[in-house]
């Protein structure tokens, strides 16, 4: 393990638990590659774990977590649940929990609204359960639009914790953003560095070169200062490393709003639409 990790902040959540502010997210991460990669990660000082029954990869991430020799109080575990139709929240989750060697997750999330299906408040309320079952210490969601949220909330009275989006320097979802401030909801960034293609923007790299960093570390440094969850990922130790060594330097505020000002609105979305997907 590592034994001098770095002290990642955590963020309050609104049931009373609290969320490490940076994690390691393991999207298109190869099941076969996974224990590997996970290992690496809680090796370098990462303790917050993404995953999804989507990826598929949640046999390999409960592996790397029972051979870390962690207590499993130091690790936070997110999984999610598809929504895509072919079974009901209940069953996923235990499903899930059979996959990764576990009693319990620490947040799980409703991966898609898909409003096709229109299943999304139905499963919240699966969630709600489950939450209340013990399976699950918190509940969220995932790509939600305003209207989504809405719905779930308007429903049911239970607000999610946090809703997990697609987030980055040219994609910033001002306007979700403010519903979740508004609401108490956390904003969680899935591809925060742009799903590896990191901006070019010159302001972007001449405030990387102030600092004498990456423009990768610009970018994570300046989600956290806006108060999001950051979920990173990378199969390389060193990347890792990387992105976990944003803690012992600050944007000033001008540097805060050049980098606001990268903002593409839609036309920067790189991952699917919450519509369509």
């Amino acid at each position: 393990m590592a034994p001098n990790a770095p002290s990642v902040p955590s963020i309050a959540l609104n049931d009373g638990t609290s969320i490490p502010q940076l994690g390691f997210g393991v999207f298109r991460v190869d099941p076969a590659d996974t224990p590997r990669v996970v290992s690496d990660a809680l090796e370098v000082g990462y303790r917050h774990i993404d995953t999804a029954a989507g990826y598929r990869n949640e046999e390999g991430v409960g592996r790397a977590i029972a051979e870390s020799g962690l207590a499993r109080d130091e690790v936070f575990v997110t999984t999610k649940f598809p929504n895509d139709g072919t079974k009901h929240a209940p069953e996923a989750l235990r499903e899930s929990l059979d996959k990764l060697g576990l009693d319990r997750v620490d947040l799980y999330l409703i991966h898609w609204p898909r409003p096709r299906l229109g299943h999304a408040l139905e499963e919240w309320q699966n969630l709600i359960e489950l939450q209340r079952e013990g399976l699950t210490t918190s509940i969220g969601v995932s790509n939600f639009r305003v209207a989504d949220l809405d719905l779930v909330i308007g429903e049911t009275g239970a607000t999610p914790a946090v809703n997990q989006i697609e987030l980055h320097v040219e994609f910033q979802q001002r306007e979700l953003r403010e519903y979740h401030r508004a609401h108490g909801i956390a904003t969680e960034s899935w591809f925060p560095l742009g799903g590896g293609e990191v901006s070019s923007a010159p302001a972007l790299l001449e405030i990387a070169r102030a600092h004498g960093v990456t423009p990768a570390q610009a970018v994570l440094r300046w989600q956290l200062q806006l108060g999001n969850i950051v979920i990173p990922k990378s199969n390389r130790r060193e990347r890792m490393s990387e992105n976990l060594d944003v803690l012992g330097f600050q944007l000033g505020d001008d540097e805060l709003a050049a980098l606001s000002a990268i903002d593409l609105g839609e036309d920067g979305r790189r991952g699917s639409h919450p519509d369509t997907m």
